[in-house]
């Protein structure tokens, strides 16, 4: 593999001596890793090559599989993650108490990774806002947290700097800034094309932009979590160091074990693919030391759904005197936990670029039409009408095309289309005929080999 030669010289002065092995370790494969979540369970073992030392639900795989393939990965069971990145869940383990009632901001949020990661460490009684600025990523955003289940989270789609009206509101903001990516270049060949020192430059400056805002909306108490996927020091250490000098935080060091191979910084942690199995990663955890924490309070501005549409959507939920039900001006219905409400109210006023809330379907006339959220959602009822559906017939569902399974004995109506015990989406049979309400967007477009 060929450095540009200004990156080798600045990882020559990082490094010294171990610098023959890095630049080694850049011809190696990149481990496939996948993070399992907690809230869906398969009947299906994971045939694992080791598991990930600081997170016990990831492994790694002996080799990359085709996933589109695996209608386990389509229902949230697992998410494709790469390694050192996932340690992420272990530094809020070690700085925040997860049993309380927590409201945590992803400020970088896009593909999804770590909000789904924060999703799995958070109660029934806390609230995940993901924010991605760059609209065009907002959808994969999304689809990959309806994936995963966790029913109390927003999206939305602001610049850091609109959020002056969210301030001293969250426990835990993450910031994994955008960056030149030098953890990358094995993994992503064009980003060693992009690299230049001028990019370094660029990307230092604004990641002090996004922390300057990031650091605003940190409750007094509260943790921020500063990331990259980058090595020299102008986008790591300097940053946080300058982050301490200009807003009232404190670095806090974290316990990790010496045979993780995670080289401790001043103030932050370095991951080398030379010394852990995983790809470039820096990550440094503050907690802020004085300001006012915002309460929340406020009235959600949704049309309460009436009592009798209340009624016909408690079938369709497990807990559902948990939530408050809305219809949004496009006829959506909204599931807003109702220990929530006030925090959801204060997000709303906020943010006017955001989704709002769990989607669980919509009403036609009488007839409630369930959402593809709702049915890949943790809260939806266990006891509603299914199909356990082969592999094979599981990836014609994610296709979109004819099953080859007799529902002749199932009752009419609604169904749930399942593969080892996870939902996959909503199938209505009607007479003879089944149709199929995956989305249109989420079908797979690949040939499925025989």
């Amino acid at each position: 593999m060929k450095l540009p030669e200004a990156f080798s010289l600045q990882m020559q002065h990082i490094l010294g001596e171990e610098y023959r092995a890095f630049v080694e370790s850049l011809a190696e494969p990149t481990p496939v890793t996948i993070r399992l979540n907690n809230r869906k369970k398969t009947s299906e073992p994971v045939i694992t090559n080791g598991n990930v030392l600081w997170h016990r639900n990831a492994h790694y795989l002996a080799e990359r599989p085709v996933f589109t393939l695996d209608p386990a990965f389509h229902a949230g069971a697992y998410y494709v993650q790469e390694a050192s990145s996932m340690f992420v869940a272990e530094a809020i383990r070690q700085t925040v108490d997860t049993s309380k009632s927590l409201r945590v901001m992803d400020l970088c949020a896009a593909p999804g990774g770590k909000s789904t990661l924060l999703a799995s460490l958070l109660n029934n009684n806390s609230l995940l806002v993901a924010n991605e600025v760059i609209k065009s990523r907002i959808g994969v955003l999304k689809e990959n947290l309806e994936k995963w289940g966790f029913p109390n989270y927003i999206v939305s789609n602001h610049d850091p700097e609109e959020m002056i009206d969210l301030e001293g509101f969250f426990d835990v903001v993450l910031t994994d800034a955008p960056c030149s990516g030098e953890g990358l270049f094995r993994k992503d060949p064009d980003a060693m094309n992009e690299w230049s020192e001028n990019s370094v430059q660029l990307c230092s400056a604004r990641q002090k932009r996004i922390l300057q805002a990031a650091a605003m909306l940190v409750a007094p108490g509260g943790i921020l979590c500063y990331s990259t996927c980058t090595y020299n020091e102008k986008e790591n250490e300097l940053n946080a160091q300058w982050l301490t000098q200009v807003a009232d935080f404190e670095h806090i060091k974290l316990q990790i074990p010496a045979d993780w191979g995670i080289v401790e910084k001043k103030y932050g942690y370095q991951f080398f693919p030379h010394k852990v199995r995983g790809e470039g990663f820096y990550i440094s955890v503050f907690r802020k030391t004085r300001g006012e924490k915002q309460e929340a309070r406020g009235k959600i501005k949704l049309n309460r759904l009436p009592q009798k549409k209340i009624d016909v959507l408690k079938e369709w939920l497990e807990i559902p005197n948990a939530f408050e039900y809305y219809e949004k001006p496009d006829g959506q219905i909204v599931a807003i936990p109702a220990n929530l409400s006030n925090e959801y109210s204060v997000i709303f006023r906020a943010l006017h670029k955001r989704s709002s809330g769990l989607e669980i379907g919509q009403f036609k006339g009488t007839d409630f039409i369930p959402s593809h959220d709702l049915a890949l959602s943790t809260v939806i009822a266990k006891d509603l009408p299914a199909v356990e559906l082969s592999k094979e017939d599981a990836l014609k569902f994610l296709k979109k095309e004819n099953l080859g399974v007799d529902l002749s004995h199932q009752p009419k109506g609604w169904l749930l289309a399942h593969y080892q015990g996870l939902n996959l989406g909503f199938m209505k049979l009607i007479g003879d005929r089944i149709n199929n309400y995956l989305p249109k967007e989420w079908r797979i477009r690949m040939e499925i080999p025989e």
